[in-house]
C-alpha cells in the first residue's frame, strides 16, 4: 500500500520558488484554509474538508504519476502534479470561510472562480508554466471548452483531473477515522 503523506511532505517536493510562495500561501491563511469544507455538498463538506481533499488529490496524484510513469514516460514533473492539486480549489477557503470583515468572497460562476485563482497566485508570486496553467484550467473538465476536434485539455490536466475526480467522486466521503490512509 503506498504511504499516504502529509501536506508539509508533499509540498516539499514542490519545486522552488514556488514551494515558499504555496509555504507564504499557506501560513498566511493557515486558519482559513483549516476551516474550510471541500464543497457545499457533494465532496469532503465538513469543517476541514477543504484540506482533506486538496491533501488526498496529492497523494492520489503521486499514486498516478507513479503507475503512469512506470507504463510510459510522463512530459511533466511531479512537482508540476502537487503545484496544481494544491492550487485547483484555492479560492474555496475564501468562499467558505468569512474573513476578519464577517463575510466571505462570492464567487457563483467558473470565471470568477478562476479570476480568483488567478489573483491568489500573482500575490504570492506562483510562477506557473503554460501546461500548468492549462492543467489549472481543465482540472475539473474541459466543460464549455469541449471541442471535438481539438485537443484541449493537457496531459497533465488530465492526471490533475483524475486525482480531483477520484477524491471528489469515489471518496468523498473520506478520510475518516477509521481510513487506513
Amino acid at each position: 500500500m503506498a504511504e499516504y503523506l502529509s501536506l508539509h511532505v508533499l509540498l516539499s517536493y514542490i519545486d522552488e520558488p514556488n514551494r515558499s510562495c504555496l509555504a507564504r500561501m499557506y501560513h498566511g491563511n493557515e486558519h482559513r484554509l483549516r476551516a474550510a469544507p471541500g464543497s457545499r455538498k457533494k465532496h469532503q463538506a465538513w469543517p476541514g474538508g477543504y484540506l482533506a481533499h486538496v491533501v488526498e488529490t496529492m497523494n492520489i496524484g503521486k499514486v498516478l504519476f507513479d503507475a503512469f510513469g512506470n507504463l510510459r514516460p510522463l512530459p511533466f514533473s511531479l512537482s508540476s502534479v502537487f503545484l496544481v492539486l494544491f492550487l485547483h480549489d484555492i479560492e474555496k477557503p475564501w468562499v467558505y470561510v468569512p474573513g476578519d470583515d464577517g463575510r466571505a468572497v462570492s464567487l457563483e460562476s467558473k470565471e470568477s472562480r478562476m479570476a480568483f485563482r488567478h489573483r491568489i497566485i500573482e500575490e504570492y508570486g506562483v510562477i506557473l508554466t503554460e501546461d500548468e496553467w492549462n492543467a489549472l484550467t481543465y482540472v475539473e473538465g474541459e466543460g464549455k471548452d469541449h471541442d471535438p476536434e481539438t485537443r484541449v485539455m493537457g496531459r497533465l490536466a488530465a492526471l490533475c483531473h483524475l486525482a480531483d475526480t477520484a477524491s471528489a467522486r469515489l471518496w468523498f466521503d473520506m478520510p475518516t477515522e477509521s481510513d487506513s490512509w
